[in-house]
């Protein structure tokens, strides 16, 4: 496979185009397919990309990673089709990045990690199965997995070289009901549902994932055998698509009910408490897709804390929406896209005050590849009033 790079700058200035530039990342095999999972800034002021590829004969994809230089040039790419379906995020942890994914097409979880040159790759198996969604804290990494045999929903707490520290299941429920959105899910034969995992305040955890046959958001110590807290959804028709604390009990959210999306960058949610989330409401945008992507950045634009969502519009283009952390006010929009369809991959905010968008692209609507938008800081701020 042969790699090339189709860029876009407004000059040839080579202080510009570290802080402003698109990047496409193509192939020479059209039956190939690439898409992102997420992104992260090296030290040497690049991005490696933690993306999936499309293999033949399955539904399951193999895990691909990228390396770009600072001025969004290729460097590098690492296609590991023997490992599969990596789920978010992508951690970096002192001078290592960690993933989590499965190996030879099985269910077995394995964690991976690599330096920033893609080098010194190892992986090691975990004893569980059907990685979801994980987070670097400082205790280690979350994860939260789903052992459909099993009827539990997993959350753990896993140490850098694969070691549990603790761990705790909770019932899917017992049935159809669950099991086949479920399966269909870890298979990429139906619906991918926007599960997650992630810590409040010490202590206190939450996972986005099934619990009593209902897509719901729980809360636990990872010690009970009770969630602590449960905010319930529509059994898979609704749900929270995205959730960043931002306090112990103020949060930026959107959630999705039967196909409508919903943006609440200022709800209050009690870890302790037991309610349905459609009673949280939001902001209705009927520009999105129907049960979008979504990602919620915190970042500072004009010395102001502001949460930047990210997801895809109808019209095949990625909106980045600015919200004022402290109030929930909307201040600005930004549109993300030209002739090729573009959808959400994950957003970071960089090292020059900027942020990096990388996301899904179908050269001829079709074959999808990798792309990178680094905005300016200047650029970020003119977007927001």
């Amino acid at each position: 496979m042969a790699l090339t790079i189709m860029r876009c700058g407004e000059d040839s200035n080579l202080l510009t185009e570290t802080k402003k530039f698109t990047s496409i990342f193509d192939s020479n095999q059209f039956s190939e397919g690439f898409s992102p999972i997420d992104i992260q800034q090296t030290a040497d002021g690049g991005y490696v990309v933690l993306g999936e590829s499309r293999l033949i004969g399955t539904q399951l994809t193999g895990v691909y990673l990228l390396k770009a230089d600072k001025y969004g040039n290729f460097v590098k790419f690492v296609d590991a089709d023997t490992l599969n379906n990596p789920v978010a995020r992508l951690s970096k942890v002192a001078d290592k990045y960690y993933f989590f994914c499965v190996k030879n097409k099985g269910t077995d979880v394995h964690l991976a990690s690599f330096d920033e040159n893609l080098d010194n790759f190892t992986t090691t198996p975990l004893g569980f199965v059907n990685p979801a969604a994980s987070l670097a804290i400082d205790q280690g990494l979350l994860l939260y997995s789903v052992d459909i045999n099993g009827k539990q929903s997993i959350i753990s707490l896993i140490g850098l070289d694969g070691s549990t520290i603790k761990q705790k299941g909770y019932t899917i429920g017992d049935g159809d009901d669950s099991e086949k959105p479920l399966s269909e899910h870890f298979l990429k034969t139906g619906k991918q549902f926007p599960f997650d995992v992630g810590m409040v305040s010490p202590g206190v955890y939450y996972f986005n994932g099934f619990y009593d046959y209902t897509f719901s958001l729980i809360f636990t110590d990872i010690n009970g055998d009770e969630p602590i807290g449960i905010i319930s959804g529509q059994q898979d028709d609704g749900g929270f698509s995205a959730l960043t604390p931002l306090s112990s009990s103020k949060y930026a959210a959107a959630r999705y009910n039967f196909g409508d999306n919903y943006f609440l960058p200022n709800t209050q949610i009690v870890a302790t408490e037991n309610r349905p989330g459609i009673d949280l409401g939001g902001l209705s945008l009927p520009e999105l897709i129907s049960e979008t992507k979504v990602k919620i950045l915190r970042s500072v634009v004009k010395e102001k804390n502001v949460l930047i969502y990210a997801a895809d519009t109808q019209t095949r283009q990625i909106g980045l929406y600015f919200y004022d952390e402290a109030t929930g006010a909307f201040i600005g929009s930004k549109y993300l896209g030209f002739s090729n369809p573009f959808t959400i991959g994950n957003l970071i905010n960089t090292e020059d005050g900027g942020i990096a968008v990388c996301g899904t692209t179908y050269l001829a609507g079709r074959f999808p590849r990798i792309s990178i938008f680094k905005l300016s800081k200047e650029e970020v701020a003119s977007n927001v009033k």
